[in-house]
């Protein structure tokens, strides 16, 4: 039996189980309240009926009481109940039985006050309730409970045929609404297999997001990681060609400058070889050294020797790391008077986001042009800004700089890995900060740090 037969089949039978105790508890606890409340209706008249023949005894004696109950008879104004009236000497000086009662023996009481009658439901009872007068005699009054037997067999009837078409009905109705219930799992392994068997990830489950119960919410939620299962796979299929193409370079450098090496055969030109595949080396392992340290600073496995750092101490000194290449290069660098914050931080790797932010800065503004580091207090924040007036970055790329290998510039004209601001934004959310850029084409890009006070 598949899987989602059995789904289905468990929660009929649990649906099917939980309406047939449900019925049965309703139909039962009506059963009793109903047999109490007619068992209850005859109490009253059997002691109320009691009391009023009691008091016409003790007004007009037994002529009194044999008048009125003659009259009832004749008039019909009241059921017709057993009526009996015992002398001092436990003789019966007056009985009336109602049509159909001989069988009740009188002397049948017990001592309960009721009597069986064997010629009717073997259930049937008189039950009768006594008072003792004022001048000795006992007045006895009784009523069957037949007739409340009889009301109780309808009753039982027609709730056991109500319940049976409830039941069906129900268990029908169960079936209907545990299929259209586990239709989206259904739908949900559908999709699932869909994607063992052939391996693409383009298949949706169904939208039912007008339910809006729990299911159709795991069947959206289903759909939105798929969506960024596509989007993973494209991006690392886009990394993965980005690297294919910054690492077939360098091997293709190094192959060739070893070949050269190994026809020319002196020992200079071995040695410059030698030189230039080392450079070539440790591009490449620069390159998979950074992409490892972001793989660990993006899953929190990274670990901060952290301390407490005064930021503009540590800008400073990656001024002065950078003086000489802004120099170079024409461009002004300068740290502009801030406020004295320090954060806990690793010195260390805080240093890496700052330089190569100021790295980026200076390689993209062109001679004359400026560079301006701040550092301000923010509540409990340090906030860090590197201003350039270089050439800035397109409203298309800006959303997707962090990205890993990505490069605003597919030309790859200007010499990098495209892993720099990807370390920068997993150092910074490692601290516990936030990383941001806003950019204008030809004006410049701003680049804001903010990390919360040691």
């Amino acid at each position: 039996m598949t899987i989602r037969r059995m789904l289905g089949l468990r929660l009929s039978v649990w649906y099917a189980a939980v309406f047939v105790i449900g019925t049965i508890a309703i139909a039962g606890l009506t059963y009793a309240l109903l047999a109490s409340s007619l068992a209850q209706r005859d109490h009253d008249i059997i002691f109320a009926t009691l009391r009023e023949y009691a008091s016409r005894y003790e007004l007009g004696g037994l002529p009194a009481l044999q008048r009125s109950v003659e009259l009832e008879e004749r008039t019909g104004d009241r059921e017709r109940l057993f009526v009996r009236v015992l002398g001092p000497g436990a003789d019966a000086v007056f009985t009336r039985t109602p049509p159909g009662w001989s069988a009740y023996a009188q002397e049948d009481l017990d001592a309960a006050g009721t009597a069986a009658d064997p010629a009717h439901d073997t259930r049937a009872v008189l039950e009768v309730a006594s008072a003792r007068l004022s001048d000795g005699t006992i007045l006895q009054v009784g009523k069957s409970n037949e007739i409340r037997l009889a009301l109780l067999r309808k009753f039982q009837w027609i709730v056991g045929l109500v319940s049976i078409i409830a039941l069906v009905a129900g268990v029908t109705g169960g079936l209907v609404l545990t299929r259209s219930t586990v239709q989206p799992i259904y739908d949900l392994i559908h999709v699932v297999q869909g994607i063992i068997s052939t391996g693409r990830t383009d298949t949706r489950v169904p939208d039912r997001s007008a339910g809006g119960d729990a299911v159709d919410e795991l069947s959206a939620l289903f759909n939105t990681m798929l969506d960024r299962i596509n989007r993973l796979l494209a991006a690392m299929g886009e990394s993965l060609d980005n690297v294919a193409h910054d690492l077939r370079t360098p091997i293709a450098r190094l192959r060739g400058i070893a070949e050269r090496a190994l026809q020319a055969g002196g020992p200079a030109e071995q040695k410059e070889a030698l030189e230039t595949c080392l450079e070539e080396s440790d591009r490449i392992l620069s390159m998979l050294n950074t992409l490892m340290d972001i793989s660990e600073a993006e899953t929190g496995v990274v670990r901060l020797n952290r301390e407490n750092v005064a930021v503009p101490a540590l800008l400073a000194e990656v001024v002065e790391l950078y003086e000489d290449v802004a120099d170079a290069k024409g461009v002004n660098v300068a740290l502009e008077p801030g406020d004295d914050v320090t954060v806990n931080a690793e010195r260390d790797r805080l240093r890496q986001v700052f330089a190569n932010l100021l790295d980026n800065a200076i390689k993209y503004t062109p001679a004359g042009g400026k560079v301006r580091l701040s550092v301000r207090r923010a509540d409990a924040t340090a906030v860090v800004s590197i201003a350039d007036t270089g050439a800035g970055i397109a409203p298309e790329h800006l959303p997707r700089i962090w990205e890993r290998l990505y490069r605003a510039d597919a030309s790859r004209s200007s010499r990098g890995l495209g892993l720099g601001l990807s370390l920068v934004k997993a150092y910074v959310q490692a601290h516990g900060g936030t990383v941001e850029a806003v950019s204008e084409p030809g004006v410049g890009s701003t680049f804001t740090v903010r990390l919360p006070l040691g």
